[in-house]
């Protein structure tokens, strides 16, 4: 799970400052506000961490990625190529990690791994990036460090790798032993974030830095994430019995999902009842208030297609999933990755509630609640969610949920985009224990008592006008 994020220099953000991420993260903000922003870099460094090109620093994306972010300049803060991206997260450990140093005998362990990063233009006559430094740090919550280790770009060497750069490994406390053989030259890190090969070729005791690169591997193999565009109902879906790994960027696996998970049972919180998968979504749907039940079949056993049928509040007749609302079409995908994820899922969404009327905007929020303490064979998901939204009453309601108890303000941190101030800011409000916003920013969603006045005033006006016009009529 992540603790917290900072970004600088990318897209429309100088530096995000550093953003506290909870079990459940918002932010908020008007349209082309750069809150989309956030989730796309995560996304962008998911996308790198997974292509086969060990060399590349950033993939911003092809035709079939999450993001697509273009060139550097283009995704560089004010589009000056002279700016550096520098970045840094803190995440926990599902189990703590132990780097063991054979010659010492020391080891160093810790349940939370933090990792920082710059990354800008090669040269001013070239278009390659280049990282000037990565460091990571192992320790626990509030206790400070065990190890620190790191390589940094060494300017203005006359000896060169390969790359036409040269690093050094900076390490805290200092417990790397050179090996009496021809000096390695350590060439660029593996991607933005890996220890090249070559730093266990040249020192004894370096074996454990693979260590750091796989946990940061597993760290985004942990993120799904689906987008605001969600594909369309259809009327027959096809299933070879695969088992995806998300319901996909735009929902389109999602009754795949579905039946993938048949066989599982879940449970909305300690000492609660267990309800198979498929239950889950169909009570969730109904709590809601979008249909009344929900079920997917097989059109005969000699086929790999499958129909949704859904039957809706007051009716006894089951219809196909494209004849009801599209809002349910939207949101069934949003339902299916919260609770098909695997445990220690982090999930990007944008606007969730899109195409919702606000009574189910509203009880989205409890179903992410839900999400949060949902338990599968006994144990906790651990699942974090990551949301862009523009839904007031998806706030409103896990504010009342923080003043009744239900959920604490610390499992919840939203942000506000201000773009009002330049270069842009992102405000953190402040939630107390009675779920007030503390510092609510103005206009946050529209001037709605300003609305209230104006409506007021034209009433008042046209009720006058009325009066004078029944007057001279007289």
């Amino acid at each position: 799970m992540l603790k917290f994020l900072r970004i600088a220099n990318f897209k429309g953000w100088k530096d995000t400052g550093v953003i506290r991420m909870a079990p459940i993260t918002l932010f908020f903000g008007a349209n082309s506000s750069g809150k989309s922003s956030i989730g796309q870099f995560l996304m962008m460094l998911k996308q790198t961490v997974e292509s086969s090109d060990r060399k590349t620093v950033f993939y911003p994306g092809g035709r079939n990625s999450a993001v697509q972010l273009g060139s550097y300049k283009e995704m560089v803060f004010r589009r000056d190529p002279q700016n550096k991206i520098e970045f840094e997260y803190k995440w926990s450990l599902p189990e703590a990690a132990v780097l063991e140093d054979f010659l010492s005998k020391k080891s160093f362990s810790g349940n939370h791994l933090s990792f920082a990063a710059e990354i800008g233009m090669k040269s001013e006559n070239q278009s390659n990036l280049a990282l000037s430094k990565i460091n990571y740090r192992l320790g626990n919550q509030n206790d400070g460090y065990t190890l620190s280790i790191g390589m940094n770009r060494i300017l203005g060497s006359d000896r060169t790798s390969d790359t036409g750069l040269e690093f050094e490994v900076v390490d805290d406390p200092s417990i790397l032993v050179r090996k009496q053989a021809r000096p390695w030259d350590l060439r660029h890190p593996v991607r933005f974030y890996g220890f090249p090969d070559e730093v266990t070729a040249r020192y004894k005791n370096a074996d454990f830095v693979q260590i750091l690169n796989l946990e940061h591997e597993k760290l985004f193999e942990s993120i799904r994430y689906l987008g605001p565009l969600r594909t369309k109902a259809e009327r027959l879906y096809s299933w070879p019995g695969s088992e995806p790994e998300s319901v996909g960027y735009t929902g389109e696996n999602t009754i795949a999902a579905i039946l993938a998970a048949r066989g599982r049972k879940i449970s909305m919180g300690f000492n609660q009842r267990t309800k198979p998968f498929e239950g889950v979504i169909a009570a969730k749907l109904k709590e809601m208030g979008l249909i009344e039940a929900f079920k997917v079949n097989a059109i005969s056993e000699a086929r790999q297609e499958y129909e949704v049928k859904v039957r809706t509040k007051g009716s006894s007749e089951w219809v196909d999933l494209p004849d009801v609302g599209f809002g349910v079409s939207q949101v069934l995908p949003v339902l299916v990755q919260c609770f098909y994820a695997p445990a220690g899922s982090i999930i990007i969404m944008e606007q969730p509630e899109i195409h919702l009327h606000p009574k189910a905007q509203s009880v989205l929020a409890d179903v992410m609640i839900d999400v949060i303490n949902s338990r599968q064979g006994g144990e906790n998901r651990s699942i974090q969610l990551i949301i862009e939204t523009h839904s007031e009453h998806f706030l409103r309601r896990l504010q009342r949920r923080i003043a009744e108890d239900s959920l604490s303000e610390n499992q919840v941190s939203a942000y506000f985009a201000d773009i009002s101030r330049i270069p842009a800011v992102l405000e953190p409000l402040q939630i107390d224990p009675y779920g007030s916003i503390l510092n609510w920013p103005k206009d946050f969603f529209g001037d709605e008592m300003g609305d209230i006045i104006e409506q007021s005033k034209a009433a008042m006006k046209k009720r006058k006008q009325s009066a004078k016009n029944e007057e001279a009529s007289k």
